[in-house]
C-alpha cells in the first residue's frame, strides 16, 4: 500500500481540526517515512519517549499491528495542548481500532524506564522530542536508563541543515529560538535544547551507544513545521521576549540579529515560494559489540 494511502488512513484514527486534513496527512506521512528507517515491524514492542498527542504513536501502533505494542510516555499534563489537549487526543486514539496496541503513561521518561524493572522492549523511539528536553543531561539520563532495556534506540530530530534552500529560514529560526530559550530558567517552547546530530551522537556515545545507521531525510514540501517555527521568531512577540530577559545588552543584540537574519531569509523565500522544513537526522543507536 502506498505511504500516502496509509497516511490518510492513520489520520482517520486521530483527533484533529477538520478544516485542513492535508496538514495532518503530511505529518503522518513524514512519520511513516521515519519508521521506514528503523527496525520496526509487525510484532515489535516499542517504547516511545515524548509521545505528546500521539502523532507518531498512531504510526507506530499501525506498524506494529495487533501482535505488537507501544508504551507511549510523556510528562506533560493532560490539559496541555491546543486546540486539543493531550488527554483528548490520546483518548481519541485509544478508542480507535489501533487503540488496543497503545498504553499511555504520564511520567518523566527516565523515571518511568528506571521503575519498569521487569520490563524490556525491542526498541525505544525518540521522534522529534529531544529539542523539548530541558538540557542534554535529560537525554543522557534517558539513554543511560535504556542500556539494558532495549536492543536499539531510534532517533529522529531536525538536522540544522537545509538541503532545500527554502528551508534555510527554518534553520535560522531554530537557532534564534534555541538561543533565546537558553537564557530562560524555565521554558514551555518546543525548542529548549538545540541539539544537532553531532551533539546527540556525542551524548549517545557517552552513555554507551553508537550509531549503527543514519541518514538525512528531506521533508516533503507540505510539512509545515518550518513555516510555523519561522513565524514565531519573526513576530513582534519574539522581540518582546528578548526585552523581558534580564541579560546583558550584548546578548540581546545577538538575539535581535538572529531574528533579523531569520526575517530577511524568510522574506527572500516568500518572494518566490513557501518556507520549507529543514532536514531531519534519522538514526538507529545500538550497543557496541
Amino acid at each position: 500500500m502506498e505511504l500516502s494511502v496509509v497516511a490518510r488512513k492513520i489520520v482517520e484514527y486521530s483527533l484533529h481540526p477538520t478544516d485542513h486534513p492535508e496538514i495532518e496527512t503530511e505529518q503522518a506521512l513524514h512519520r511513516l517515512q521515519l519508521v521506514k528507517n528503523w527496525p520496526i515491524q509487525p510484532g515489535t514492542r516499542v517504547l516511545e519517549i515524548g509521545c505528546g498527542q500521539g502523532n507518531c504513536t498512531a504510526v507506530l501502533a499501525y506498524t506494529v499491528g495487533p501482535t505488537g505494542h507501544v508504551d507511549a510516555v510523556d510528562p506533560a499534563p493532560g490539559d496541555y495542548g491546543q486546540p486539543f489537549t493531550l488527554d483528548q487526543a490520546q483518548a481519541h486514539l485509544s478508542a480507535s481500532e489501533i487503540g488496543q496496541q497503545i498504553t499511555w503513561h504520564r511520567a518523566e521518561p527516565e523515571q518511568f524506564i528506571s521503575s519498569s524493572s521487569n520490563t524490556t522492549w525491542d526498541v525505544a523511539v525518540l521522534a522529534h522530542c529531544i529539542w523539548y528536553f530541558d538540557s542534554v543531561d535529560v537525554l543522557r539520563k534517558i539513554l543511560a536508563a535504556l542500556r539494558d532495556k532495549v536492543k536499539s534506540v531510534c532517533v529522529a530530530e531536525y538536522a540544522l541543515s537545509a538541503t532545500e534552500a527554502s528551508a534555510v529560514p527554518h534553520v535560522l529560526a531554530a537557532i534564534a529560538r534555541g538561543s533565546l530559550e537558553a537564557h530562560k530558567p524555565e521554558s514551555e517552547e518546543n525548542i529548549r535544547s538545540l541539539l544537532g546530530p553531532d551533539a546527540i551522537e556525542t551524548a549517545a556515545r557517552t552513555e554507551g551507544w553508537v550509531v549503527k545507521n543514519s541518514s538525512l531525510l528531506v521533508p516533503g514540501a507540505g510539512l509545515g513545521d518550518g513555516g510555523w517555527e519561522t513565524a514565531t521568531v519573526v513576530s513582534e512577540g519574539f522581540l518582546g521576549d528578548i526585552e523581558s530577559l534580564g541579560i546583558p545588552e550584548a546578548a540581546k543584540v545577538a538575539l535581535r540579529s538572529a531574528r533579523e537574519a531569520t526575517l530577511k531569509s524568510a522574506k527572500n523565500v516568500k518572494a518566490t515560494g513557501n518556507i520549507r522544513t529543514m532536514d531531519v537526522w534519522v538514526a538507529e543507536l545500538v550497543r557496541p559489540g
